[in-house]
Formats: C-alpha cells, sequence, structure tokens
C-alpha cells in the first residue's frame, strides 16, 4: 500500500491516461456489443411482446365465411380486413395506410403494440388513430394533432379504386393521433430507413363506412390475421382444419413469423454481426494499444523495484507492486466506460433494427456490460503482472539474439550501415534492455492493412449492390398490374403487345401468380412468358431457368426453406394433386403483393397450367414487367406506355410504374458505414504499433546508436535507420496484408451476399488498392520522424558513460 500510494502521487498523469484509454476501449467494446445483442434480439422481442398473429389466411374470395374458420379449434383471435382502399392522408399521401381493420380484435386480442406514447385508439370511435413513430417523424406530427382521413366513393370502391387513377371522391374525416407505438404488423414492415411509417385507424371507420371501403358489388373480398392457440406449432394443423371446412386446399396461409420477421431478422443478423465486428476489432485495438500503454509504464516502475529487491522485496512482491497501480487506474476506467457504454445505448440499435426495438432509449445489458466490467480490469492487471515478471527476469536470461536474414542479406549486398542496422531494427528483437516489441509491430502492420484493405474491399461490395437493383433480381425498370382473383381489368394482350412495340422496351414478362403449397411453405409462382419474345432477364445464382412444364426455378430464401438444390425433386400444389418438379436453378423473382424478391418461383406457362388446373381461379394476380434498353428514360416511358394502354379500345386505365428499387438496398447501405469505421479501428492499430516500436527502438537500443555515432555515424544516417526500420514494417504489412486483406473482403461479402440475399458480384476497391502502398509507407516515415530526430540527437559521450 505504500509503494502504491507513492506511485499514484508522483505517475498520477500516467495513470490518468491509462484510465482514459481503458474508457475509451471498454466503452467502445462493449457499446457496440451491447447494441449487436441488442439489435439482434429486437424483433424477437416484439414478437413476445404484442400477441402477434401466427397467420395470415389468404382465400380472396368475395364472401368467404370466416365463422367456420373462427370455431376451428386452433384459433385464439381473428382480426378480418378487406383488401381494398382503406383511406389516404391529405398531410401524406405516400404514407402506408394499409387496411382497415374490421371488427374489435386488431390491437385487443392480437397484434397488440408497445406504445411509446398516447394511448389506443377507442374501437367505437372513428375519428382516432395510432401511428408508427417513423410516421411521427416523417410527418413532424405530435399526438393530439389531426390528421384528415380521404375515403373513396361506393362507385369509386365498385370500380376498383387503388388511388392509381386520381384522388378519393368519397367522405372526409378528421381524425385525431392518440398515440404512438410499435407492432408486427402495424409498424414493423412499414418503418425502416426511407420508408414513411404508417397509420392504423380504429374498426369503427370501416363499421361506419362500410361501402366506401368495400363497395356494394360484392366483388371484394376479404382476408384475416389469425392468432393460433398453439402458435407456429399449431400451423399443420389449422391447414388441414382450413382444407377440410373450406373445401380448398390452395388458401395462402402465411406463417407471419417467416413473412414479417424472415427478412428482417436477415437484416438485423446482417446488422449485428458488422457491429459485433466493429466490436472485436476495437478490442484487438484495445489490446496491443492498451497492452504497450501497460507495458510501458510497467517497465519504468520495475526499473525502481529493482532497487527495492537490493533490500530484500522478493520477486512476488515487486509484480505485485508493478500491478497494483494498473489495476486501480483499469478499474476506475472500466467503470467510466461502462457508464459511458450505458449512455451510448441511448443510439442502439442501429439500422433497421432501431424500428423493430419495442422499447428504445437508453438499456442497461449487464449480461454484456458485467463480464465487461469486470474482465477490462483483469486483463490490465495480467498484462502488467506478465509484463513486470519479465522485465524482472530478463537481466538474469543469457540467451543468443536471433539474427534477420533480411539484415544479413543487406549486409551481404553492401546497402550500407543505415540500411542494415535499421533493418536490424525492424525484425531483431533483441536481448535483455534492448528489447524491441518487434512481433507486435509487424503484426499490428499486418493486420491494419489487412483490416483497411478487406474493409474497404467490403464496403465496394456495399457501394455496388446499392447501386445497382440487379444484385437482387430487379432487371426491369417499370411494371404495371394487370388483374387479381383471375379477372382481368382490361385488354391484358393487347396492352403487352403495345408496350412490346416500344423502341425503348427490350423486354416485357406477362407474369401470372399463384400460389403454390409444399409442406408449410407457401410458393408464390410466377410465369416466365416473354411476350413478343422479347425477355426480361433473370438473375440466377445457380443453373438456367426451366424449359419445360416439370421445370421449376426456386428463389433463394424459398430453395434454402425447402432444402432443395438444382436438379433436386420438389412437389408442390397447386389445385388438387400434388405435382413433381425438377429444379433446374436458384434466382429472384419480382416482389409481388405476396412475396419478396427472394421468394418464390419462376415456371413455364405450360408448367403453371399444369399445376394450377382446376383451381378455384386462373390466376391469384397478374402482372408485368418491362425492361429498357440502357439510357432510357423510365419515367416517360412510363408515361408512352401509360397513355398507349389507355387508348385501345375498350381499354381500361392501366398504370405502368417505375419500379422503386428494392428496401433490402437502403438496409445495406445504412451498415455501409460500419466496415470504414473499422479500417479506422485497424489504421489505429497499425500506427499504435508501428509508432511504439519506433519510439522504443531509440530508446533501448541508444547504446548501440551511440556506439555507431563513435565509430563515425552521422546525424542524417541515424534518422535513415529509423527511417529504413519504419518502411520495412510498412513493406511488411504490404507484402502480407494487400493479398490477406483482399481475400478476407471477399471472403465476409460473399457470406453477406448469401446471407441477405443477393447476387455476388466480385468487389474491387480499386482506389484504395492503388493508394494503400504509398500512404503506409508514407505514414510509417511520418511515424518515424519524431523518433529519428531523437536518434539524431542523442549525445553518444554521455550515453557510453552512463552505460
Amino acid at each position: 500500500m505504500t509503494w502504491l500510494r507513492l506511485e499514484v502521487r508522483r505517475r498520477w498523469r500516467s495513470l490518468l491516461v491509462l484510465a482514459l484509454l481503458v474508457a475509451l476501449a471498454t466503452a467502445t467494446v462493449l457499446a457496440a456489443a451491447a447494441g449487436a445483442r441488442r439489435g439482434q434480439t429486437a424483433f424477437d422481442r416484439l414478437w413476445a411482446s404484442t400477441l402477434p398473429s401466427t397467420v395470415t389466411v389468404l382465400p380472396n374470395q368475395p364472401g368467404f365465411d370466416w365463422d367456420k374458420i373462427r370455431a376451428l379449434p386452433e384459433v385464439a383471435a381473428v382480426s378480418e380486413f378487406p383488401v381494398a382502399f382503406g383511406f389516404s392522408l391529405d398531410c401524406c399521401p405516400d404514407v402506408s395506410t394499409g387496411f382497415p381493420p374490421i371488427g374489435p380484435e386488431m390491437t385487443r386480442t392480437l397484434e397488440r403494440p408497445v406504445m411509446e406514447a398516447g394511448r389506443l385508439f377507442n374501437p367505437g370511435r372513428a375519428d382516432e388513430v395510432i401511428a408508427s413513430p417513423q410516421f411521427m417523424a416523417v410527418s413532424r406530427k405530435a399526438i393530439g394533432d389531426t390528421v384528415t382521413l380521404h375515403l373513396a366513393t361506393p362507385q369509386q370502391a365498385n370500380e376498383g379504386f387503388d388511388g392509381s387513377t386520381g384522388p378519393p371522391l368519397g367522405p372526409r374525416i378528421k381524425a385525431r393521433i392518440v398515440g404512438v407505438g410499435r407492432g408486427v404488423w402495424f409498424s414493423a414492415t412499414s418503418d425502416g430507413p426511407g420508408h414513411t411509417g404508417s397509420v392504423l385507424v380504429s374498426p369503427a371507420l370501416f363499421d361506419r363506412y362500410r361501402a366506401s371501403i368495400l363497395g356494394t358489388s360484392g366483388k371484394t373480398y376479404i382476408n384475416a390475421l389469425i392468432r393460433l392457440k398453439g402458435g407456429e406449432a399449431a400451423i399443420p394443423a389449422f391447414r388441414a382444419d382450413l382444407a377440410r371446412v373450406s373445401g380448398r386446399s390452395d388458401i395462402d396461409v402465411w406463417n407471419n413469423r417467416d413473412t414479417f420477421g424472415a427478412q428482417l431478422e436477415r437484416i438485423t443478423r446482417y446488422e449485428a454481426a458488422c457491429l459485433l465486428a466493429f466490436a472485436l476489432a476495437a478490442l484487438v485495438a484495445a489490446l496491443f494499444l492498451v497492452g504497450q500503454a501497460v507495458a510501458r509504464y510497467t517497465s519504468a516502475t520495475v526499473a525502481d523495484l529493482q532497487v527495492l529487491q537490493a533490500v530484500g522485496m522478493t520477486p512476488r512482491q515487486a509484480v505485485a507492486s508493478a500491478t497494483a497501480a494498473p489495476l486501480l487506474a483499469a478499474a476506475a476506467g472500466a467503470t467510466l466506460g461502462v457508464a459511458a457504454a450505458i449512455v451510448a445505448s441511448r443510439w442502439m440499435p442501429i439500422g433497421y433494427a432501431s424500428y423493430s426495438e419495442p422499447h428504445p432509449g437508453i438499456d442497461a445489458d449487464w449480461l454484456i456490460l458485467g463480464p465487461g466490467w469486470v474482465l477490462a480490469p483483469l486483463l490490465v492487471a495480467a498484462g502488467a503482472a506478465t509484463a513486470a515478471a519479465l522485465a524482472l527476469s530478463a537481466s538474469r536470461r543469457r540467451t543468443t539474439p536471433r539474427r534477420s536474414s533480411v539484415a544479413a542479406a543487406a549486409a551481404a549486398a553492401g546497402l550500407g550501415v543505415p540500411v542494415v542496422v535499421g533493418a536490424r531494427f525492424a525484425l531483431e528483437p533483441g536481448h535483455g534492455r534492448a528489447a524491441v516489441p518487434v512481433r507486435p509491430a509487424l503484426l499490428g502492420a499486418v493486420a491494419g492493412i489487412l483490416g483497411v484493405l478487406a474493409a474497404f474491399t467490403f464496403s465496394a461490395g456495399v457501394s455496388d449492390a446499392a447501386a445497382n437493383p440487379a444484385r437482387f433480381g430487379q432487371t426491369w425498370q417499370l411494371d404495371t398490374f394487370l388483374g387479381f382473383s383471375g379477372q382481368d381489368i382490361g385488354p391484358a394482350g393487347q396492352v403487352l403487345h403495345a408496350a412490346a412495340a416500344d423502341p425503348d422496351v427490350t423486354g416485357v414478362d406477362d407474369a401470372r401468380i399463384g400460389g403454390a403449397q409444399s409442406g408449410q411453405e407457401s410458393v408464390e409462382s410466377f410465369t416466365y412468358d416473354a411476350v413478343a419474345g422479347k425477355r426480361v432477364p433473370v438473375v440466377l445464382t445457380a443453373g438456367r431457368m426451366p424449359s419445360r412444364p416439370d421445370e421449376i426455378v426456386l428463389a433463394p430464401t424459398t430453395a434454402s426453406d425447402m432444402h432443395a438444390a438444382t436438379g433436386s425433386v420438389v412437389r408442390l400444389t397447386g389445385a388438387a394433386e400434388p405435382r413433381a418438379l425438377t429444379v433446374t436453378g436458384i434466382g429472384f423473382v419480382p416482389a409481388g403483393p405476396h412475396n419478396d424478391y427472394d421468394s418464390g418461383a419462376w415456371l413455364t406457362p405450360g408448367g403453371y397450367d399444369r399445376l394450377f388446373r382446376g383451381a378455384h381461379y386462373a390466376f391469384k394476380f397478374h402482372v408485368a414487367t418491362v425492361a429498357l434498353r440502357p439510357g432510357a428514360d423510365p419515367q416517360a416511358v412510363a408515361h408512352r406506355l401509360t397513355a398507349k394502354a389507355q387508348a385501345i379500345k375498350g381499354g381500361q386505365p392501366f398504370s405502368f410504374e417505375v419500379t422503386p428499387p428494392p428496401p433490402i438496398i437502403q438496409a445495406v447501405k445504412d451498415v455501409g458505414v460500419l466496415p470504414l469505421a473499422l479500417s479506422a479501428f485497424l489504421a489505429v492499430l497499425a500506427i499504435g504499433a508501428v509508432g511504439h516500436a519506433l519510439s522504443i527502438a531509440v530508446r533501448r537500443r541508444r547504446h548501440e546508436l551511440a556506439v555507431l555515432r563513435a565509430l563515425g555515424l552521422t546525424r542524417r544516417q541515424s534518422r535513415l535507420v529509423i527511417s529504413t526500420q519504419a518502411t520495412l514494417l510498412a513493406i511488411t504489412g504490404l507484402a502480407f496484408g494487400i493479398p490477406l486483406g483482399i481475400a478476407l473482403g471477399r471472403i465476409l461479402w460473399r457470406a453477406a451476399a448469401s446471407t441477405t440475399p443477393l447476387a455476388y458480384n466480385t468487389p474491387w476497391a480499386l482506389l484504395a488498392l492503388l493508394l494503400i502502398a504509398p500512404v503506409a509507407l508514407v505514414a510509417a516515415n511520418l511515424l518515424a520522424t519524431w523518433p529519428a530526430r531523437r536518434a539524431a540527437r542523442l549525445r553518444a559521450g554521455q550515453i557510453l558513460h552512463t552505460e
């Protein structure tokens, strides 16, 4: 204790710096690790908190009897919704308004949102709504503000009004925002980077304005969200009972955990993996940088303790004395770091996960923070004890110093004393007091170059994917909706042939969509049917497109869920009988009303007819995609094709729209900054390791430099020794780091591409590759400037006299 008090009084500045280094490292590592865990579990916790619906049932059949479904033994709650235009908002026409709920079950017995502020709407009031956090941020509304709901007229509803042919002309309702909340059905798919959020209306809106929503023709159908008593485990029994009571085996039954959560969970896993990699990189940097600070502090302390050893202090007491002050500083730093990590949790999780976090704000994850709080001081204490033990035993060890073959080769080639000595400083660890941390410096240089290039290579993959929708299978620029439930809304064939005749159009695919089943998997099946021989390219990750009725291409996620690969035989049920189909490829499909780009299948027109022969309707949806020549203006072509469609005699006003980029692109962009932050940490690691080695080399090998100065080494040559040492460290880092960094970056990007999923394209960080060598060499020599100046100013006579 006496030695500890003395150390704290005389070396408090060094201990304060050490405590701050520990605090910074602890806060960075723990905040990133806790943020990764919080983000990865966000959707699970939202799911567990909101009485989520287990399945979405989509018979798409007017007059479907939902009372029979309510009576099934597996069913705990049912919330119906009309598949029709509900309303638009005066303030925010782009906001997702979804389908108005029917009945009081929504938000009560299922899909009960976690409320961040305010309260749930009164199910008996048509003038109350709740909003998602993203809507409140985008619209800049507050609880208590009003929005105007614009409904269609009954006549517009009878004509299948969807908002694309003009404004709704029906009732106007001023509704008050009474609460802000998050839920799976309500906000998980509408909130996110680049999204506008959503508004959920009270069931009273449907009750009061039924004709403006359903119309009066009886053609609008109602689907439903259902919560099952046994959760996901009850889905197979429910499917069987649903087919029995409805007399239909082709009804889509979405597993909502997969439908709403699978894509989100893939994104959040990706975000969490990036955060965790950031935490690991920060940990490695901290071990090097804090470790070197501890080693420097301990070596200075041991020099004083060696005097006390002469009067009876044992080696164990000396090691304990050298460790006490760093342990105290580390404990204080770790405490400060944990507090900073708790404050930083206010901004966690990041990206898409932040929109599913049921309890945003400050969060103390003691499963991460607790061990970190304990381990940080213990690691510092272990490092200090090890450094002290090694320093105390250094004077008693007598080993033959290892010689560098590079330095020997430089000497044999006659490259001069400064180059030979610089090579020895860079590559030979030395002995005793002259020992230099050569291996940490070399490893740090390699790790820095490797990490920076790997991060930039990965970032190049992110940039490529963000700029190319084709990486997600989107090779077309326009799309149009042609019909649903087996009925086209106009002369689709004439319209598509007119579109194919346009000089800017290079491909048109006429896609009928049917809902097939494979066990518990729903497979949205698209026809690949080129119009007038103009094909829309399909992005395949394996195999080829189907050419026969008994062949199929599966989307990546569907193939994974069905455990299928190219050459596999799968059995799908589209109508009454299952059909065996051979998988000829894995590829992306258009994102449809009931699927995303990575789920579904491609069939030939003959294969589709074979699979769905005898189904309740010829198609569930009918859509078309249109590919344009490079350089064509999508917006201008869309206007032109829409005008052509409207001019066709007897045709309804088909609307050709510019296809927006897949939402997943924004998620990929959002985490693009993490690889760059990672590269910055690893660059700090390299700079710290190399800078420490250069600085300590001058101090610990000053005797060697003094002897050389006495033998005629000039000041300029002394500087050249340190410059050579720095250059060799940089060259070693470049020689190993460049190829390893490129390989690692591509491996990580390929893993991310398969997880996302997207079509892998070999990333090239050309600018980073061109600049990394000159930047590394310049940085190393800049780090050498101050040590080289010290080496040139060494007083040879004084050093030789004292040593």
